[in-house]
């Protein structure tokens, strides 16, 4: 399974000249954890999250804080006003043909929620942590329906076969000429979104 397997794409996404305020409300309307910064050529340039743009934004509210001293009650400035100066510039990216085994890893290892997807410089898609969740709970005769469509797609007039799928484990019976074969059909099985294991049984 590839990282286009399962990306959003388009790709909603703000400019480093966006006002923080607006990224908030993009963030919260379609329920996101980051979001892309893209340049006026569709270049990534960065990415900013729930966290960027919180930090340091709310006031406290001095009946939560009596005991601060009057020092500590001191205007501050103002907090930065755009995306560009908040966003993060140093982002965790992968292809459209990476693994999702891969992209799941690393999110894991920087603990990010979002992976975006470039074709070189350019934002192509991105996959989150929900988009790899979803893969999980995919139905078994959804898995089994996709995998059927792909086996007709390559191999044709191979209508016998026989597909079943269970908890992310794929059965395949059928006959298959080679070992050539066999491995053509465990590789667009595993293509799958929602497979993790792919089984053949040859029919005598």
């Amino acid at each position: 399974m590839r990282a286009r397997d399962i990306m959003t794409s388009p790709v909603i996404c703000v400019r480093p000249e966006t006002p923080v305020r607006e990224a908030a409300s993009v963030l919260t309307k379609n329920r996101f954890a980051a979001l892309p910064v893209v340049d006026e050529d569709s270049r990534l340039v960065g990415i900013v999250a729930e966290a960027d743009l919180i930090r340091d934004r709310i006031p406290t509210d001095p009946r939560a804080h009596i005991w601060r001293a009057d020092g500590d009650n001191v205007e501050k400035e103002a907090p930065p006003g755009t995306v560009g100066e908040v966003m993060t510039k140093t982002v965790t990216v992968m292809t459209p043909s990476a693994d999702v085994a891969d992209i799941a890893e690393r999110m894991v290892e920087r603990h990010v929620r979002s992976v975006p997807i470039v074709d070189g410089p350019r934002l192509v898609g991105i996959v989150s942590r929900q988009d790899v969740l979803r893969t999980m709970v995919r139905t078994n005769d959804a898995v089994a329906a996709d995998v059927r469509q792909r086996l007709c797609a390559y191999a044709g007039s191979w209508r016998s076969w026989e597909v079943e799928a269970a908890d992310g484990v794929v059965t395949v019976r059928g006959e298959l000429p080679d070992d050539d074969a066999k491995r053509v059909v465990v590789a667009l099985a595993q293509s799958v979104p929602g497979v993790n294991r792919v089984h053949i049984q040859e029919r005598p």
